[in-house]
C-alpha cells in the first residue's frame, strides 16, 4: 500500500486512513512473511501500510556485510551458538555494542521515513530495528511500537523499554520477554500464515498438478530460503529409497543446480528453486522435512508431520526443542543417511490434525484486540 503523502495529518494516509510502517529484515524469508501477515490484517481494518527492510536501511555495504557475517557464523559449528547464548540472550556488552552500531546507522534513515510517512504505528518483525524505533519514540510520544517475534525465546535485543506491545506465539516466549521487562504488555497468538495456507489445495489436486501418484508416499524437503545443509544428497538418497521427494532449494542457486542434476536420473525426485508453490507442495506431501522456523507452523496448519533438521544454531535450537514438545515431530542431523532413515520411519507414524492456526480467526481477532487496547482502532 502507498504511504501517506507529505501534508497528510499525522499517522494517516491522504484519504484519512491510519498508516503503519512495518520493519522487516532480509535474513531469510520468515520476517517478510510475518510482515505481510500483519499488513494483510491491518488492511482489513482500513489501514494503509508500507514495509521496509532493516538490512537495506543499514546501507548496501553494511547490510551486505551483516548478512555475510551471519551466514559465516552459521557455517562455523558452535560459533553462533556461543554468540547467541552468551551475548544476545543475556544482553552482554558485545551484543549491545553491535546493536548500538546498527542503531546509529538506522536512526537517520528511520527518522526520515517517519517524517515522510508519519505512521501511527510501527511494527517490528526484525530485532535489528527495535532499539532504533525505541529511541525515536522519545521524539514522538504519540507513536506506537509493536514487536512481533515468532522465536520461542526472544533475546535481549528484541525487548526495548518503550515498546508498547509484544506479540509472541507461545507462553514460553512470553516468559522470555518478561525476563527483561517483567511488566511488559504481551499477547500470545498463533503464528500468522501467508494467506495461501488458509486455503491450500486438496491433497488430490496438488498431487495431480505435481505429477505425484495418489498412492505414493511423498516427502517435502526444504531448509529455509538459504537451503541449509546437504539437501541434494539427502533428496537423492530419499528418492532412491522409494518416496517421491519434493525438494526446494530456496534462494540457493548452487543447491538448485545440484537438485536438478540429481532429478534428471531420478523420476521420483522433483526439484524446485525459489517457488511460491509451497502451499501446494505441502498439501501434496505426507511428511515435511525442514529446519526449525515458521515453516513448521505452516506444516502444522495443514496437518503434516514434521522431521526437523538440526541445522540452525542459536535461536534455532530453542525453536526445534519447542516444536518437538508440541508433538508430531522428530529430529535428525542433516547427514543424508540420517535424513533418509528418519524420514522413512516418520512416514510410518500418524499425522496430526490441522492446528488451531489453520484458520486466521485467532490471529486476526487477537491482533484486533491488541490494537484496540493500544487505542488504535
Amino acid at each position: 500500500m502507498n504511504p501517506p503523502a507529505p501534508g497528510s495529518p499525522s499517522g494517516t494516509s491522504p484519504d484519512g486512513r491510519p498508516h503503519a510502517l512495518l520493519v522487516s529484515g532480509s535474513l531469510g524469508q520468515g520476517h517478510d512473511v510475518m510482515a505481510q501477515a500483519c499488513a494483510d490484517t491491518l488492511h482489513e481494518h482500513g489501514w494503509t501500510t508500507s514495509t521496509v527492510d532493516a538490512m537495506a536501511l543499514l546501507g548496501e555495504r553494511a547490510g551486505s556485510a551483516g548478512e555475510t557475517v551471519f551466514r559465516r557464523l552459521l557455517d562455523l559449528p558452535g560459533v553462533y551458538d556461543a554468540f547467541h547464548f552468551s551475548a544476545l540472550r543475556p544482553g552482554a556488552r558485545l551484543a549491545l555494542l553491535a546493536d548500538a552500531a546498527a542503531r546509529a546507522r538506522l536512526l537517520p534513515r528511520l527518522r526520515d521515513l517517519l517524517d515522510t510517512q508519519r505512521p501511527r504505528l510501527v511494527v517490528s518483525v526484525f530485532a535489528t530495528a527495535t532499539s532504533a524505533v525505541d529511541r525515536l519514540q522519545r521524539e514522538r510520544p504519540d507513536l506506537r511500537h509493536v514487536v512481533l517475534c515468532t522465536d520461542v525465546t526472544p533475546h535481549r535485543l528484541w525487548v526495548q523499554p518503550r515498546t508498547d506491545l509484544f506479540l509472541v506465539t507461545s507462553e514460553v516466549a512470553a516468559c522470555a520477554v518478561r525476563r527483561y521487562r517483567p511488566e511488559a504488555r504481551i499477547a500470545v497468538l498463533p503464528a500468522p500464515l501467508r494467506e495461501e495456507f488458509y486455503r491450500p489445495p486438496t491433497r488430490e489436486k496438488a498431487r495431480a498438478e505435481l505429477g505425484v501418484p495418489e498412492d505414493a508416499r511423498c516427502v517435502l524437503l526444504m531448509s529455509g530460503s538459504w537451503g541449509l545443509g546437504p539437501l541434494a544428497r539427502a533428496a537423492a538418497g530419499l528418492a532412491d529409497a522409494g518416496p517421491h521427494v519434493l525438494a526446494v532449494a530456496g534462494r540457493n542457486p548452487a543447491l538448485e543446480h545440484r537438485l536438478r542434476a540429481a532429478a534428471r536420473t531420478r523420476p521420483r525426485l522433483h526439484a524446485f528453486g525459489y517457488t511460491d508453490r509451497i502451499p501446494a507442495l505441502m498439501a501434496a506431501a505426507d511428511l515435511v522435512v525442514t529446519s526449525s522456523g515458521d515453516t513448521c507452523s505452516e506444516a502444522r496448519a495443514l496437518g503434516r508431520r514434521l522431521l526437523l533438521l538440526d541445522v540452525v544454531q542459536g535461536h534455532g535450537r530453542d525453536n526445534l526443542q519447542h516444536e518437538l514438545e508440541l508433538g508430531h515431530a522428530d529430529v535428525t542431523s542433516a547427514r543424508p543417511a540420517d535424513v533418509v532413515r528418519g524420514a522413512l520411519a516418520a512416514l510410518e507414524r500418524p499425522a496430526p490434525e490441522p492446528s488451531p492456526g489453520a484458520t486466521p480467526h485467532l490471529w486476526r481477532t487477537g491482533l484486533t484486540r491488541a490494537l484496540t487496547d493500544l487505542g488504535l482502532t
